[in-house]
């Protein structure tokens, strides 16, 4: 299954902090809690973007850990290593494509982590596969991404605004499914552990940031709802229309984050 798809940094940052304004719980506390990471360990981050998940681990273990972060876009690698600097702290970000043979050797490392990027892998057994490879014996893989029951509100919102249909997002539809029989197929031990980060919209205006966030033109998912800006545009119009009614009915706006996080070991 090819995925011709890739996020652009700038929606990624945004819902990133849309998430840590207006959510109700810590995703990072979960993932600490959940992979308890050790001074003395070596970590790798796939798809690592900005270093968000590095920087959490380096803190958690007090620059204990080696940490590696590996991305695609040259473009975020340059913010991570900008505060990696800032910060003084020791983390290795590098350009790494899940698509292809990772640069690492064999049981190379203790913990393997992925937020929100592995699963648009076009060869799940391949990624995975190399995943399991660079894993010393008894290392473990973590995938977080979006479970099929993830932001309801946000999708009612828009098939409303459009009567059009919610094309297939790569990330849900596959987590529960396809991603978590490859891993299970692979590893020797896997497990489906469940986040939820309820988003309180106190107004209208930072839902739909949210929703251009999700829909903007760079994302090829949503083209079957538009063509073009004016029409993007009429979109958001009307994504804003309904909306502002449920905010009024409601007297807020609140969606549900629903992560699964799979945590297999080799």
């Amino acid at each position: 299954m090819e995925i011709n798809y890739q996020e652009t940094s700038k929606d990624l940052l945004t819902r990133i902090d849309i998430h840590e304004k207006y959510g109700s719980a810590n995703i990072d506390q979960w993932t600490n809690d959940l992979l308890k990471p050790q001074a003395g360990m070596d970590i790798l981050d796939v798809g690592c973007g900005a270093g968000k998940l590095c920087f959490l681990f380096n803190e958690y273990t007090r620059g204990g850990a080696k940490i590696t972060g590996g991305d695609f876009s040259e473009e975020l690698l340059a913010k991570a290593r900008e505060k990696n600097q800032k910060i003084g702290a020791q983390v290795d970000f590098q350009f790494l494509d899940f698509n292809k043979p990772f640069n690492f050797g064999d049981n190379a490392f203790d913990l393997c982590t992925s937020a929100f990027a592995i699963y648009y892998a076009a060869d799940l057994d391949f990624t995975f596969g190399e995943a399991h490879r660079v894993l010393k014996p008894g290392g473990r893989l973590f995938v977080s991404g979006p479970l099929p029951e993830n932001k309801q509100m946000f999708y009612e919102i828009i098939k409303e605004a459009t009567g059009a249909t919610i094309p297939p997002m790569p990330g849900s539809s596959r987590f529960k499914g396809d991603i978590f029989n490859t891993i299970d197929r692979i590893f020797a031990k896997t497990e489906l552990h469940k986040f939820e980060n309820h988003l309180t919209f106190p107004e209208v205006a930072p839902f739909i940031e949210y929703v251009r966030a999700s829909l903007s033109e760079d994302r090829k998912l949503w083209t079957s709802m538009f063509n073009g800006k004016d029409e993007y545009e009429i979109l958001i119009g009307r994504i804003q229309a309904v909306a502002q009614k449920w905010f009024e009915r409601d007297g807020k706006l609140m969606m549900t984050k629903v992560v699964g996080g799979i945590l297999a070991t080799k």
